[in-house]
């Protein structure tokens, strides 16, 4: 985490699971009384739907103004450490 430049506050929330279980338990709730699930797009939609209802409640997380900086250095560091892959006709070669 302090390679990445976590600040101290989100890396104790991110120590936890409790905001990611809190999101699912949200859509769980919200999804519970559908009875018939038509399609895989439904189930999407339904998902999306809980989600924007948790989005409420992520103001609480602490260090919630530190997800934007945590995002770009993670992307950063995918950048810089991840080798892109090429795809040919039937091989997947090491850019």
């Amino acid at each position: 985490m302090a390679r990445l430049g976590v600040s101290p506050t989100l890396a104790c929330t991110l120590r936890s699971t409790n905001a990611v279980e809190s999101m699912i338990e949200i859509c769980r709730d919200h999804s519970r009384n559908v009875k018939r699930w038509r399609d895989g797009e439904m189930v999407l939609r339904w998902r999306a739907a809980g989600m924007a209802e948790a989005k409420k409640q992520f103001r609480r997380v602490k260090g919630h103004l530190h997800l934007r900086s945590l995002r770009a250095a993670l992307e950063q560091d995918v950048a810089e450490t991840v080798t892109p892959r090429r795809y040919t006709a039937n091989k997947e070669v090491a850019a």
